[in-house]
């Protein structure tokens, strides 16, 4: 107990103790100065009791913030609405619209704190219906700046350009005209909501701009695939900051443009900018797409110079290193990152080897990963049948297949989509089991609407196994839900052909030409030296296309010196441009 003739004093000094606690979100010391304040029964000082409750709340501790609020018998504002901010920060919207009605008053803070944590967990319409609310209730416009951002982002993800310009006028009319931090969001919502412009317009309006406004600008147009812009944009900044760079080289790759994103980061390491995870979980995916193993490997060296000062090596970049590495068709790599994931491991990361084993051609690896997880207690999602079904489908596990797809959702809970439906009917069209995969189809529930990728794997089935009448309503129903798709035509062309239907063959050709519709030629790829060269079929004009056939009649001969044979069963009829 504290001995103390100076009453203000002692305030001063637990109001310094309990901020302390705050600080440093203790709430072992927290609790123990609760039970001195109730000894010594200055616990009933509110502006004490209040700062209890803010740790309390911090610390996220629901019993002893009940305790606490229940105890005091003059509650403020302030404590009534740090309770209504931790309720609504945690979710319990039950009890936060409860307490709000129970406030003998209520100030800015309470209804903001309602908006912020409805907009926090994703209740958008509901945060705009209170903030309508609020307005007619009290009479007269109430908001300040936290209001405003709180009602763009929920504009934003409710992709209500008309609210969001509402919204704006109002910030403007009010005075908020120059808020940096309400710009900043503007900018981030217009952009969410397509209007890329109006938020270049509003940009080029800022007086003052800071790494967020220069940085939104660039993930902006990125967002919109106006690469060029977000270039210019980013080459005008004042200052190139990480996170910048981060937006700039993410943009690249999120738009297919991998090779010059790895050049811009590439130009950031130059210039000597230190990257984080977030970079290289980038420059990373940009590598799994392009199947970069050579330049792959050198960012993990970078990682691995670099974990020790940034704390670099965390969950997201081991994910994207195993994902890397899957891809580029290294699994043993892969299979190393993931046993060194004592402690951080998380559904992407079994979900990334499951896939990985998976697409490498090594299904009953890829189903023992699956049994591990399950033993280890992780939750199986969507994507984790999408990969142990894929391993069953390349293994050629008819009944694994099918087991797992009748225990989604009666045993783990997980409803399968259209791709889950597709991978298990493509495995019944490769083992001749179309009947089959056809009540499989007819089994899917109506809600699932997108059967494209299901009628897919039934044309593939019938072009294995020549099914022309199957063939025929496949192609069909495919021609009604994507009719520019050129592929699904070539493929019925080709299964006419194989069969010897040579009017059918060309009544599809003809379609094709009347619809306008041409077959993007093929082409493979390959990186030699950090550079990438491209192979077009048909090509003419590649500057070496002397030396590519002359490998390629070797590479035909030694084909045929063990056994190959050429299929001809087509006859001679293709014009030199025919896209079949």
């Amino acid at each position: 107990m504290f001995h103390t003739n100076d009453f203000s004093s002692t305030i001063e000094k637990f109001s310094s103790l309990i901020s302390n606690c705050v600080s440093a979100k203790s709430l072992k010391h927290g609790k123990a100065l609760h039970s001195q304040l109730i000894k010594t029964a200055l616990f009933f000082e509110t502006f004490l009791a209040n700062g209890l409750i803010d740790l309390y709340s911090k610390c996220g501790c629901k019993e002893s913030i009940h305790k606490a609020f229940d105890d005091l018998p003059n509650k403020t504002t302030r404590t009534w609405n740090t309770l209504l901010s931790f309720y609504s920060k945690k979710g319990v919207f039950n009890q936060a619209y409860k307490l709000f009605d129970e406030m003998p008053q209520r100030n800015l803070v309470s209804y903001n704190s309602l908006i912020s944590g409805l907009t926090r967990h994703e209740f958008h319409k509901e945060a705009v219906k209170f903030f309508r609310e609020m307005q007619n209730g009290v009479g007269g416009l109430m908001l300040d700046e936290f209001t405003l951002v709180s009602l763009v982002s929920n504009c934003s993800c409710l992709d209500t350009v008309k609210w969001l310009r509402q919204v704006h006028g109002v910030a403007t009319i009010v005075g908020f005209r120059t808020n940096l931090i309400l710009n900043n969001a503007l900018i981030d919502a217009y952009g969410k909501c397509g209007e890329p412009n109006s938020s270049f317009c509003l940009f080029r309006s800022m007086v003052e701009k800071d790494a967020v406004s220069w940085t939104s600008m660039v993930v902006t147009y990125t967002r919109a695939s106006r690469i060029d812009d977000a270039c210019k944009v980013f080459n005008e900044m004042p200052v190139k900051y990480t996170v910048s760079w981060a937006a700039l080289i993410s943009g690249f790759v999120k738009n297919g443009r991998c090779y010059e994103a790895l050049e811009v980061f590439h130009q950031m390491i130059k210039e000597g900018v230190l990257p984080r995870a977030q970079t290289f979980v980038s420059v990373l995916d940009a590598c799994a797409s392009e199947a970069l193993i050579g330049r792959g490997k050198q960012v993990h060296c970078q990682i691995i110079r670099g974990r020790s000062s940034d704390n670099l090596f965390n969950v997201y970049v081991f994910n994207a290193l195993m994902d890397m590495y899957a891809k580029c068709g290294d699994m043993k790599s892969a299979e190393n990152l993931f046993e060194m994931m004592i402690h951080v491991k998380d559904v992407v990361s079994w979900n990334t080897l499951i896939t990985g084993f998976a697409q490498n051609g090594r299904g009953e690896d890829s189903l023992a990963v699956f049994d591990r997880m399950i033993e280890s207690n992780i939750e199986p999602n969507h994507v984790t049948f999408l990969g142990v079904l894929s391993a069953c489908n390349h293994a050629g596990l008819v009944n694994a297949g099918l087991e797992l797809l009748d225990s989604m959702e009666r045993r783990y809970g997980v409803k399968p989509k259209s791709n889950h439906y597709a991978l298990l009917i493509d495995l019944l069209g490769r083992k001749n089991r179309l009947e089959e995969a056809m009540c499989l189809i007819e089994k899917v529930p109506n809600e699932i609407s997108n059967h494209i990728a299901m009628w897919g794997a039934v044309l593939g089935g019938c072009r294995v196994h020549g099914n022309l009448e199957l063939a025929r309503k496949a192609a069909e129903a495919l021609f009604a839900l994507e009719p520019e798709n050129t592929g699904r035509y070539v493929m019925l062309s080709n299964i006419y052909a194989a069969s010897g239907r040579w009017s059918d063959t060309n009544r599809i050709r003809n379609v094709m030409k009347e619809r306008g519709l041409k077959k993007e030629p093929a082409f493979s790829r390959i990186e030699l030296k950090e550079s990438r060269h491209e192979f077009v079929a048909k090509d003419k004009f590649h500057p070496q296309i002397g030396e590519i056939r002359e490998a390629n009649s070797k590479l035909v001969q030694h084909m045929m010196d063990v056994g190959y044979q050429p299929c001809i069963s087509y006859p001679s009829l293709l014009d030199e441009d025919d896209d079949f």
